[in-house]
């Protein structure tokens, strides 16, 4: 990848943590019973970007996996819980949805560590772990408040 590609993916992906953050920040802002609706609304966006998150980390060892011709089997196991495990996030009540998708985060990032290597993506962890660490923290954070 050139530089400019890799400077942009890291744009991105810092960017993909502004709904993170955001929606922390809210959940807390409408903590009161005066603001239950927009409560609601937001655990319920900042779950369902969460989810969506996980399960795009997930589609990343299909995407490495193939694009490599390494369809390693676990790799592409891990990408189908990754995503059913975000889809369940998103179903529970906010406090123990966004408390399981920080700890999907983590999971997914402890898999990296050990997938990525192998295909080929290591130099890609140091990012993952710095998004990994704001969004799981802003995941548990909004689940401690809502």
């Amino acid at each position: 990848m050139n530089a400019e590609s890799r400077q942009l993916a890291h744009r991105l992906g810092y960017a993909g943590l502004v709904p993170f953050v955001l929606g922390c920040a809210l959940v807390w802002l409408f903590a009161d019973s005066e603001h239950a609706v927009q409560h609601y609304w937001v655990t319920l966006a900042l779950s369902g970007y969460a989810g969506l998150i996980i399960s795009f980390l997930g589609g990343v060892h299909w995407g490495l996996s193939m694009s490599r011709g390494l369809p390693l089997r676990g790799a592409l196991i891990w990408g189908v819980i990754a995503s059913v495990l975000g889809w369940l996030g998103a179903l529970l009540a906010p406090y123990g949805g966004l408390a399981l998708h920080g700890g999907v985060l983590i999971a997914c990032y402890v898999v990296d560590r050990q997938v990525y290597p192998r295909l080929g993506a290591a130099d890609w962890l140091t990012l993952r772990f710095r998004l990994t660490a704001i969004a799981a923290l802003s995941c548990f954070l909004a689940a401690a408040g809502s």
